[in-house]
């Protein structure tokens, strides 16, 4: 096999229409009694510019200290919080459109080999994608897929 080498460190990007108004889909983020509906389990509280809470997925035992860098209405989420080799920095933006909104998220900051930036970076869009399909599922049709607790079931190496 050839030598593979990275030209520049990896950026995470996804993206998905939700067929709701703008309000609603950046409330559904800002506020942990909706986002525990479709991502996390539970939170310390509500995303605010300047505040650091803590987000668990209690089915993993899992836990993220989460620092909000900006939150502007409407518009974008800013956090930063700990990746695999050290802290990344992920960003929601949203887009009104005629037919609901768009969300964007993009994760940066990663570090490591190129083995490893390749492994970060798949496994944040995969989360983050799964996170996007949660929150349309549950604003658009009231259903809870329960894809992030049913990611990795008990027995299943990952």
């Amino acid at each position: 096999m050839k030598e593979l080498e990275l030209k520049s460190i990896p950026v995470m990007s996804t993206g998905m229409l939700v067929r709701r108004p703008l309000a609603e889909v950046f409330e559904a983020i800002v506020d942990p009694a909706i986002t525990t509906r479709f991502w996390f389990t539970r939170s310390t509280g509500r995303l605010e510019t300047g505040k650091r809470v803590q987000w668990f997925w209690d089915m993993y035992d899992v836990s993220a200290d989460v620092t909000v860098k900006a939150v502007d209405s409407g518009r974008r989420i800013v956090i930063e919080w700990p990746g695999e080799s050290g802290p990344t920095t992920v960003e929601w933006r949203f887009d009104a459109r005629d037919d609901g909104t768009f969300v964007s998220v993009t994760e940066s900051g990663f570090s490591g080999d190129g083995d490893s930036l390749v492994k970060q970076v798949t496994n944040s869009t995969q989360g983050f994608s799964l996170m996007l399909a949660g929150l349309k599922a549950y604003l658009e049709h009231h259903v809870l897929l329960n894809l992030v607790a049913d990611r990795y079931p008990q027995g299943i190496d990952h």
